[in-house]
This record gives structure tokens, sequence and C-alpha cells, in this order.
């Protein structure tokens, strides 16, 4: 091995170092990164996209020359800037996108003042492959209870409830950040990058006990724009299944509470149900704009369930989850946040 070179195998490997420090740009970084690393580019987003126009269109030559000009000026700002009170002892690992001369340069510079400094041999691009190859396996060691239930059954809540009764939860939608719908879209909270979102599951995945259940909402191979990894997908689909059998007014009135800021922003609930265009017929669609011209939510959310959500779930659950075929049932008239926490406690039988 290389002195100042550093190979990493396994992802738990990382927490050997003091510090991880990626050096790719902002853009890159905010893309996907290694967990707990902070980001020092050495070029930022401008100077990265200037550097590569001149090393294409005028010459290899002149983009280094410029490039280690950049590369020079960031490097020095970091080290006055945020690691001047580092101890001689200190070990970072810095890591590029595949462990050439941008983090070779910040390595070389940190190694000459005294610290060893390590390159991650092949940079990003190895922890990028250390997390596919993770998630091709990981999941199917998982003990897995799926809750199952019809739109508005409060099934998140319902997680979230076991959660803080000291259950293992996975909550895929909450590490999309979308709600698993058309209408699932959240304001103002753009979803992660898929790679940003392996890299999230990955996380939650290490946390959990293996020889303990952990229970996740039943959910489609995409969470909006995410797709989950083929192996947590099909153990979902293969694992016990407890379905929320809520009564219909009470549903009606989770979404009501659970998707209230659809009420502040009727004209983005318009546009999201464009969405439907291809799958409800011409009036229904009108009808529904109407309603939410003349704010009648109530109507629009028993419609949107008894015309589109329903009879999707019902194809979807029982082609998709061969434990639905004989689920535990759970029956409630009540979802109110009393009530998902009275279902939950009867998940645990506490």
């Amino acid at each position: 091995m290389k002195q100042g070179i550093a190979t990493v195998r396994q992802i738990d490997e990382f927490s050997c170092f003091d510090e991880v420090i990626d050096v790719r740009s902002p853009a890159e970084f905010a893309e996907d990164h290694i967990p707990g690393s902070i980001n020092c580019p050495v070029l930022d987003n401008e100077q990265r996209i200037e550097v590569g126009t001149l090393y294409k269109q005028v010459s290899p030559f002149e983009a280094k020359k410029i490039g280690a000009a950049y590369v020079a000026e960031n490097i020095a700002r970091h080290l006055r800037e945020k690691f001047l009170d580092r101890p001689k002892t200190w070990r970072p690992l810095i890591v590029c996108w595949r462990g050439g001369q941008r983090s070779g340069s910040m390595t070389f510079i940190f190694r000459r003042v005294g610290w060893d400094a390590q390159q991650l041999e092949n940079g990003y691009k190895i922890y990028r492959k250390m997390v596919v190859d993770s998630l091709a396996e990981l999941p199917r060691q998982l003990k897995l209870k799926v809750i199952c239930g019809a739109t508005g059954s409060g099934k998140s809540r319902i997680l979230q409830a076991l959660g803080r009764l000291g259950e293992q939860v996975l909550d895929l939608e909450e590490l999309a950040c979308h709600k698993g719908s058309v209408l699932g879209v959240l304001p103002d909270s753009a979803q992660p990058s898929q790679k940003m979102f392996d890299s999230k599951l990955l996380v939650a995945l290490h946390g959990f006990d293996l020889t303990r259940p952990v229970f996740v909402e039943a959910e489609s191979r995409k969470i909006g724009s995410i797709h989950l990894p083929d192996a947590l997908i099909e153990t979902m689909r293969c694992a016990d299944c407890m379905n929320i059998e809520a009564a219909f007014s009470a549903r009606v009135e989770f979404l009501l509470r659970d998707y209230d800021y659809f009420l502040s922003a009727p004209d983005w609930l318009s546009s999201r149900l464009e969405a439907l265009r291809n799958l409800q017929s011409r009036e229904t669609i009108e009808r529904w704009h109407n309603y939410v011209s003349h704010a009648q939510w109530r109507e629009l959310v028993s419609e949107l369930l008894e015309l589109h959500y329903d009879p999707l779930y019902n194809r979807s659950q029982n082609r998709n989850y061969t434990g639905f075929g004989t689920p535990q049932a759970l029956t409630t008239d009540d979802l109110t946040p009393a009530g998902v926490d009275a279902v939950a406690r009867r998940i645990t039988g506490n």
C-alpha cells in the first residue's frame, strides 16, 4: 500500500478515521456523499466547469494551470478557516470522485503539515459500489413485518407510534421525502437523489438489530421518483402482513388532517390532480377541480378514495404481497393521534 493511500473495503471502516473530508464540488456532494463527511471543495461548481471546459476545448495544460491555482487557493482557505485547531494526531480521510488529483492535492499538503492524512483509494466510486452491493444483500436479512392498509389508514403515523414504543421501524416515505402516491409530493421539500436515498437507507439498515423484527409500510417499487432496491421490495413482499382496516369516515377525516397543507394551496392541488387525467374521465377530473375551487374538501377526499385509491389498492395488494392472503387484521374507527397510538399498542401487545 502506498503511503497516504487508504483502501476501504467495508462501510464501517470509514469510522476508523477522525474525519472524512469530501473535496468534490458542492453539486457532487449534494447528490450523494459518505454519511458524516464534510464538504471542503478544492474546486467549486463554477471552477470545475471552467477547468473542464478548458481541458476539452483548449488544452489539458491550460486547464491544469488554472485548476492548480484554484485548488491551491481553496485548500489554503479550508486549512486556515477549518483545520488549524486539529491536533498533530488527527487522521482525516480525503475523498474525491475517483481518488485522483483533487483528493491527492489536499492529502499531500496535509501530510506535509504533519497530519496522517489518507486519500481514499478509488474515491467516492468505491463507496458507491459498497452501497449498491450492500443494498443487494442486507435487506434479505431483515425480519420484516409489513403494515398494509388502504390510503388514509394512518400507516405512516402508526409506524411512528411503533417507533415511540421502542420498536424498530423503517420509514421509507420519510427517507424518500414523499408520501408515496400521486398526491404524495410534499410542499417545499424536494426528494433526495436516488444515490442519496440509497445512502440514507443503508444507514438506517445498519442501525437495526437483525434478531428483532422491523416494521415497514407496504410500498410499490417507486416512492415518487425514488426506486426501492430489488432485495428490499422482494423481502417486503414475502413478509408477514398486518392490515389496518379503518372505517371510511375515519380515513376521510384523517386525510383532511394529514394533508392539510393542500387546503392552503388549492392551485398546487389542482395541478397535482392533472396527473390523474389519464386514469379518470374528463367529467370526474373537472368535478374534482370544482370541489377544489369551492373548498369542498370532504367531497373531494371521499371521491378520490372511492374512485382512485381504493380500487388501486385492492388490485395491488393481492397481487404483490403474498402475506396479504392471511394478514393480521386490525380494525379501527379512530385515526386521531390517540386512536393511532392505540392501534400501535395492539400491534405490540402493550
